[in-house]
């Protein structure tokens, strides 16, 4: 496994996803969006398994304080600006990708990295 783990690191669903792997002993890369914005690469990556959509956190500060709300804007680019704008966690494993806490999927590919 190629485990990326993109999240902040105040983030509670991130702290667990990391929970998550650590306790079944998988190594993993964690990728602090404070820190490092997402690449275009990593983002088309990503949205080979999720909808764009999904990826906007609707109810972040960054959302809210830009009012996107309420403007037409392009998602892709807000999202590489603003990389606090990101829903987290968002676990990459190569082409597959999934957002939030999903252990149930997780385990699966454990599972499929052990064949």
């Amino acid at each position: 496994m190629n485990l990326q783990i993109f999240g902040t690191k105040k983030c509670k669903e991130t702290k667990k996803a990391q929970l998550f792997f650590q306790e079944r002993r998988v190594t993993f890369q964690f990728i602090n969006l404070q820190e490092k914005e997402m690449s275009k690469g990593e983002l088309k990556s990503i949205l080979g398994s999720v909808r764009l959509d999904d990826l906007i956190d609707t109810e972040s500060k960054v959302y809210e304080d830009k009012n996107l709300k309420y403007m037409l804007y392009d998602k892709e680019e807000a999202l590489l600006s603003n990389p606090l704008l990101f829903k987290t966690p968002i676990v990459r494993d190569g082409k597959r990708a999934t957002i939030g806490f999903v252990p149930d999927v997780w385990k699966q590919w454990i599972l499929e990295s052990k064949k």
